[in-house]
């Protein structure tokens, strides 16, 4: 049997200490207007948080073996469905305006 790692009570503390910080910046942001930067800033955060709960919580920063294969796995396939979604969406090619709900007439019709 695996020995388990015991982890003070000042590293969950701490963690969550982070996450209740990061949870109000969060927030904070919501008022702030940056245009696009808004996006990015909610984005980084919200993977801060997901690091703390990830490493901590779920003790993968003390764990060997299968727990970071899994999740390895998880994150490799996040990315392929990025990637092909973003593939998908760059090379599209666009419908061209609509021109309205009235008959189209032809060049050879007004004449």
């Amino acid at each position: 049997m695996k020995a388990q790692t015991i982890v003070p009570v000042k590293v969950y503390a701490g963690a969550f200490a982070g996450l209740i910080a990061l949870a109000a910046l969060t927030t904070g942001l919501a008022y702030v207007h940056m245009e696009i930067w808004n996006t990015v800033a909610a984005l980084t955060i919200a993977v801060a948080k997901m690091l703390l709960v990830i490493l901590f919580f779920m003790h993968l920063r003390y764990d060997r073996g299968m727990t970071r294969i899994v999740i390895i796995a998880g994150l490799l396939w996040l990315t392929i469905l990025i990637v092909l979604t973003a593939s998908d969406v760059f090379t599209r090619s666009w419908s061209p305006i609509p021109s309205g709900w009235g008959p189209a007439i032809s060049v050879q019709q007004k004449q």
